[in-house]
């Protein structure tokens, strides 16, 4: 720990308790965390799709190792300097100490965030943790969180719409609830998509909430979700995918046209060594 990684982390624990809501937009590589900052963005998050993508494996439990995501998470960390929250997916492992031991690797990549899961596709019937192991993780991992020397924000991750839950709404607010007095930060409740549901959310949790956009067919805006009280925005894989999209779309386009129109929209190489050389002076200082 540096004085750096103390200071992201109180303005990280800040930008959660000041009046208000920021977006948290999720990179999957140094570049694209360096472009996210240059945009304004207070904070950027990881998105382990986004980073197996990238490393030509798909979104699996299981592909993208542990110490793949956070090799590529510390590499984000030293080239930015706003604070960075890791996807840190079920934690790595089942145990509470396994998602202990997960909140530490995060540290030490310089993070000042992570955010778990309470579903894996290893785990049992149903695939969500039972709630009594569920907040024992999140205890775990707040536990360790609170022993860091520098502000750490733990999201607590309730899965119940992404796994088709029967009563999905219900039992995401007695998760999430459960998370919040284990010590979770932030709760994040994936899958929510109308405005009712999310207002209802955020005012039966009466904490933090974090509410990924991005997604088709999703056309809340942000100054709309700050109406709702919502916290904090985030977009997950989606700028990931994005940009898998437009290789794809100009790989067709070579392919099948044998045309190259899709260069039109490319960033100069000039300007992009410009931008990159400016920011190692930058984090260099």
């Amino acid at each position: 720990m540096d004085d750096a990684q103390k200071t992201r982390g109180t303005v990280f624990r800040e930008l959660h308790s000041a009046e208000g809501t920021f977006v948290m937009p999720n990179a999957w590589n140094a570049g694209s965390a360096c472009m996210l900052e240059a945009a304004g963005f207070p904070a950027v998050g990881t998105t382990s799709a986004g980073i197996a993508f990238g490393l030509g494996l798909p979104d699996y439990e299981g592909a993208l190792s542990r110490e793949a995501a956070l090799e590529e998470a510390g590499r984000m960390c030293h080239a930015v300097r706003i604070p960075v929250s890791v996807d840190a997916e079920d934690g790595y492992g089942h145990s509470p100490e396994e998602v202990a031991e997960t909140i530490l690797r995060v540290a030490e990549t310089g993070a000042v965030g992570a955010s778990i899961e309470d579903f894996a596709a290893s785990y049992g019937t149903g695939n969500l943790y039972d709630l009594t192991l569920a907040v024992e993780r999140i205890e775990a991992a707040a536990a360790t969180a609170a022993s860091l020397p520098f502000p750490f924000i733990l999201t607590a991750r309730a899965e119940c719409y992404l796994v088709g839950s029967e009563n999905p709404f219900a039992e995401s607010v007695t998760r999430a609830e459960a998370y919040r007095d284990a010590g979770a930060d932030c709760l994040y409740v994936p899958g929510m998509t109308d405005a009712k549901t999310i207002g209802r959310l955020v005012t039966e949790v009466d904490a933090p909430v974090n509410v990924v956009m991005g997604l088709a067919g999703n056309p809340m805006t942000v100054n709309q979700l700050e109406d709702l009280g919502v916290k904090r925005i985030s977009i997950g894989g989606s700028l990931a995918r994005a940009t898998f999209g437009l290789i794809r779309d100009a790989a067709a386009e070579i392919r099948n046209r044998g045309t190259f129109n899709y260069s039109q929209h490319q960033v100069p190489d000039s300007e992009l060594c410009r931008f990159f050389a400016g920011r190692q002076d930058r984090t260099a200082s």
